[in-house]
């Protein structure tokens, strides 16, 4: 692909990510008769972190889906989708806490403390601050190969939340499973993926992996 080319994918894929955000706006304010429903603050924190998660899952689509289609230049857009999913989970959060807990923050303090789904919602929010901190390429540099180790934290942080909104839905669950099974595939693949590469380079011998399988001490 030309680089002129890709930076105009680059720039259409911005603004498609930026979409979701933009119809929220114009629900929030009423443009064309769109609405967010009776409990808009509610309705506006949840579709939040729902993009948050969906970005997330996304980030974590691109290295399986270049793999199979051999399309690099996925690549190229996978910091910038990144990006996004903290984005969206930030903004989650800061609706959350300023627009319906007017930024009280004994009572913010308290719900992360005596609500499980928030206390992880939280946790996945603290870890998601210093990958979207160490995303430049100068980072990348300095940190060298703790670089990699810190950024691996984003399946711990893709499964956090997807049980946060497991969780918080209570009752309707579908959906959360969805994005479960969609968690649930993509770090199999990667499972799998990691397996492969272990067994061309010699680390692993099949031979003694089924000894102690089929011989367990």
């Amino acid at each position: 692909m030309s680089a002129s080319a890709f930076r105009a994918l680059k720039i259409a894929v911005f603004g498609l990510c930026l979409l979701p955000l933009t119809i929220l706006v114009l629900q929030t304010v009423g443009v064309g008769g769109l609405s967010l429903g009776a409990n808009p603050i509610e309705e506006l924190i949840h579709s939040l972190g729902k993009w948050g998660l969906k970005f997330l899952l996304i980030t974590l689509a691109v290295t399986p889906v270049r793999k199979l289609t051999g399309w690099n230049w996925l690549m190229r857009l996978r910091r910038m989708l990144g990006l996004f999913a903290f984005f969206y989970v930030l903004l989650h959060f800061l609706v959350y806490a300023g627009l319906d807990q007017r930024f009280e923050f004994a009572v913010i303090l308290e719900d992360i403390a005596e609500r499980p789904y928030i206390t992880i919602g939280m946790i996945a929010l603290l870890l998601l601050l210093p990958l979207a901190a160490t995303s430049t390429n100068g980072m990348m540099r300095r940190l060298g190969k703790r670089w990699k180790k810190l950024h691996r934290l984003v399946y711990l942080i893709a499964i956090l939340g997807v049980w946060h909104f497991y969780w918080q839905v209570k009752l309707d669950t579908l959906e959360a499973l969805i994005y479960a099974g969609i968690l649930a595939a993509l770090l199999g693949y990667r499972l799998v993926d990691w397996w492969r590469q272990r067994k061309r380079r010699g680390v692993v011998d099949p031979r003694s992996s089924h000894d102690r399988i089929a011989h367990p001490r």
